[in-house]
């Protein structure tokens, strides 16, 4: 249970103004609030959450406990990169109405994405791939919705330099981690 919710609060604060979110509210705007590009959006969340946590399930059993926290630490320090590294993204000029190449960018935005290397992180270092699974898809659908339900109030604010201080604050942590990890913390 720690999992899930660690899980869910962490991927709620974490996919805040991520890329997937601001294209999928730049592209509600445009279109209006199609049911379909929910749907989509939806789905290819869905499947990257899901992915994150198999993957976790497939690493964390061949790793032992210090080398777990090394690699948890490693998959944080990634999640934190790529939200040091975010900038203001630009709302596309001529987006598609093409739902398959909307689930195509979305997709290869999420697939390394900070949330879900955070899914990543959390299901090694904890061992409940299955629990940190459902917490990140239950947080990544309530994104999704978000995005789809508030696309003005996200556009209109500038959430970068929170997205950094998160990023700074994950590699601060993914340090200690891997610290303990290495038994010197």
């Amino acid at each position: 249970m720690t999992g899930f919710i660690l899980t869910l609060l962490a991927v709620l604060i974490v996919g805040l103004g991520s890329r997937d979110q601001l294209l999928l509210a730049a592209l509600t705007m445009r279109q209006g609030a199609r049911p379909a590009l929910l749907i989509v959006a939806l789905a290819v969340a869905l499947l990257t959450t899901g992915l994150a946590a198999a993957a976790s399930g497939l690493i964390a059993p061949q790793l032992g406990g210090n080398a777990r926290l090394v690699f948890a630490a490693i998959a944080l320090a990634l999640a934190g990169a790529e939200l040091l590294f975010t900038r203001r993204r630009r709302v596309p000029d001529e987006p598609t109405r093409s739902l398959g190449a909307f689930a195509v960018v979305i997709l290869a935005a999420q697939l390394t994405d900070a949330v879900r290397f955070l899914v990543l992180a959390i299901a090694v270092a904890v061992r409940a791939p299955l629990a940190v699974g459902l917490g990140g898809a239950v947080a990544a659908a309530a994104l999704v919705l978000g995005a789809w339900l508030g696309a003005e109030a996200l556009l209109a604010r500038d959430l970068t330099r929170t997205r950094r201080w998160l990023g700074a604050g994950a590699i601060a942590l993914a340090g200690a981690l891997a610290l303990r990890g290495m038994g010197r913390l």
